[in-house]
């Protein structure tokens, strides 16, 4: 696999952000829509069994596993923290899949790969966190191959929030959500053709389902008593976890406001 030279951004072991710090430590990460929303997303990214593909904002691992799993491809997952990295290197190993998905640290907006390397680009949940959204997706778009796929799952505003809850979801996660039409944008202007662009409601219960299904039920209960233990040791998870918990009225409508979308565009 070819790769370019890494910038100090690159090399960062850890992002920032504190959410995701507590992400990686809690083991956890999750997308709107479950696995069925992975499944679509492979559809409008073609991805077969002779693609080469690259996911980007890994997490624990469990979608890059799950495609060399079920759709027998090769898979790259990278993600900014090294905590990340390391569960999902030790998730690919634990479900043998280890000789078709490999990890490394890499940052969205500068990514370590040739031009032209991959069939397809995928992310769930990703750019919402990113600073700079029409860097990154330029950078998807330079290391896939002529006709490859760029395929995004974000949350995506449906109405219009209440300010206090946009603001409460950008302070406490970072994120920024847009519109079904501004993500679609965003892959159209970046140069991307043929795009599609597909929103869908959810509610808490389909959600806490879809993401409960993602994981073993002795990870589910790992996860949980880790997030415990932090919270007792970690004096900088209390504070963040003091910060979630101090959310408006607003997010009791929450879904009514957002959902999900799915966005991919060929080059």
């Amino acid at each position: 696999m070819g790769s370019k030279k890494q910038s100090s951004s690159e090399q960062k072991s850890q992002p920032e952000n504190p959410y995701f710090e507590v992400q990686a430590y809690w083991g956890m990460t999750k997308h709107m829509g479950g696995l069925k929303a992975t499944d679509q997303l492979v559809d409008l990214c073609h991805i077969t069994r002779d693609r080469y593909v690259l996911v980007v904002g890994c997490g624990v691992g469990f979608t890059p596993c799950y495609l060399a799993k079920k759709y027998s491809c090769r898979v790259v997952g990278v993600d900014i923290s090294a905590k990340m990295v390391d569960r999902s290197k030790a998730r690919a190993k634990r479900e043998s899949v280890d000789d078709r998905a490999e990890f490394r640290v890499a940052d969205a907006q500068n990514l370590p790969f040739e031009d032209a390397t991959f069939d397809a680009v995928i992310c769930e949940s990703v750019n919402a966190f990113v600073d700079d959204r029409p860097k990154a997706i330029s950078e998807y778009i330079r290391v896939i191959k002529p006709g490859g796929y760029v395929g995004l799952n974000e949350v995506t505003w449906l109405e219009t929030p209440p300010q206090a809850l946009a603001v409460y979801l950008h302070r406490v996660m970072g994120a920024k959500f847009l519109t079904c039409n501004g993500w679609k944008e965003l892959l159209e202007s970046s140069g991307l053709r043929d795009t599609v662009a597909l929103a869908f409601k959810t509610n808490a219960i389909s959600q806490w389902t879809s993401e409960v299904k993602q994981f073993e039920f002795a990870d589910f209960i790992k996860a949980w008593c880790r997030y415990f233990y932090m919270f007792v040791k970690n004096p900088e998870a209390r504070k963040f976890t003091k910060e979630a918990l101090s959310f408006p009225r607003s997010i009791f409508g929450l879904f009514q406001f957002f959902g999900y979308g799915l966005y991919a565009g060929r080059k």
